[in-house]
């Protein structure tokens, strides 16, 4: 598996043919169950957080054809990511950001079929190598395998978010990246 990080911002879209195809078969299986509509919010939120100052892209290919991806970036010092959390309120101190105190894992998404050979905690430390914000965040439908995983990479949970109308729950998680 070759491992290939984009931090460009003109490169990271030229990877927008391959990323799609990988992210509409992987949200496409339960519990995501995510269609066309969903794909194309996808796309053009891709479009939009390329161009974030500190925006990561790692890719995963095998033979040349993509297998796994994973990207994040910076959260903003004006960002809602703290916003919409149903069992919690989180203290000011906690939500204040930046643009460089947290870096959020906006997607990780390996095929079926490269599953359990390491590529998504590659793809992972690869996004997270170098990056000098104190810590990581994302959020994970608690009902999806994923989440289990997470946990054992490090996130504890921060609580549960319904970021938008009519999303589902998600949980939110956190890790220390800075001692």
């Amino acid at each position: 598996m070759e491992y290939t990080t984009v931090t460009d911002t003109i490169a990271a879209g030229r990877e927008l043919d391959d990323l799609a195809p990988v992210y509409e078969a992987v949200f496409a299986e339960p519990p995501y169950n995510e269609g066309a509509r969903d794909v194309a919010e996808f796309l053009e939120r891709y479009q939009r957080e390329r161009k974030t100052p500190g925006f990561r892209l790692v890719l995963a290919r095998e033979d040349g054809e993509l297998a796994g991806f994973a990207y994040g970036l910076p959260l903003a010092s004006t960002t809602g990511w703290w916003s919409g959390f149903l069992d919690t309120d989180l203290p000011e101190e906690f939500t204040r950001e930046d643009g460089h105190r947290t870096f959020v894992v906006m997607e990780l998404a390996v095929l079926a079929n490269h599953r359990g050979a390491g590529i998504g905690r590659a793809l992972h430390t690869a996004l997270l190598d170098g990056v000098t914000a104190e810590r990581a965040t994302l959020t994970v439908r608690p009902e999806a395998p994923a989440a289990a995983w997470y946990e054992r990479l490090g996130y504890e949970l921060v609580g549960l978010t319904q970021p938008w109308d009519g999303a589902p729950v998600y949980q939110s998680m956190i890790k220390p990246l800075q001692p």
